[in-house]
């Protein structure tokens, strides 16, 4: 079982930057993709970036390829979601999950996640 819990979310201004933060429970943290996903008010769950346990090996959405980048530190149990260059139509809630995943390409389908944090909001103003 793990437990996710998201924090850094907030208002900013178009152009800005924040960093998520997603904080785990266990002592398995690195056998664990970690995946961000984000879902916009009448939209359905998208899949954002995600990191695998051991080697770290990213993966990005298209829309925001060189703007954020995930990371993650094994030894506090946290992974970091550092947005830069946000555009208002980045609002949404941003939710951080966990699963346990061996393949060499980390997955972006979010049935590939049996572990889901409660989101934080994220909006960004024009």
């Amino acid at each position: 079982q793990v437990q996710l819990i998201e924090s850094g979310g907030g208002l900013v201004q178009a152009g800005g930057s924040l960093r998520l933060s997603c904080a785990a429970s266990g002592r398995t943290f690195n056998m664990y993709a970690i995946g961000w996903f984000r879902q916009a008010p009448g939209k359905e769950r998208e899949f954002v970036a995600a990191i695998s346990g051991n080697t770290g090996t990213t993966r990005y959405a298209d829309s925001v390829k060189g703007r954020f980048t995930i990371s993650r530190d094994n030894a506090k149990n946290t992974v970091y979601l550092q947005m830069n260059s946000l555009k208002p139509e980045y609002t949404a809630v941003y939710y951080c999950a966990a699963g346990a995943w061996t393949g060499t390409v980390v997955p972006r389908a979010d049935r590939n996640y049996a572990y889901w944090g409660q989101g934080t909001q994220v909006t960004v103003s024009s």
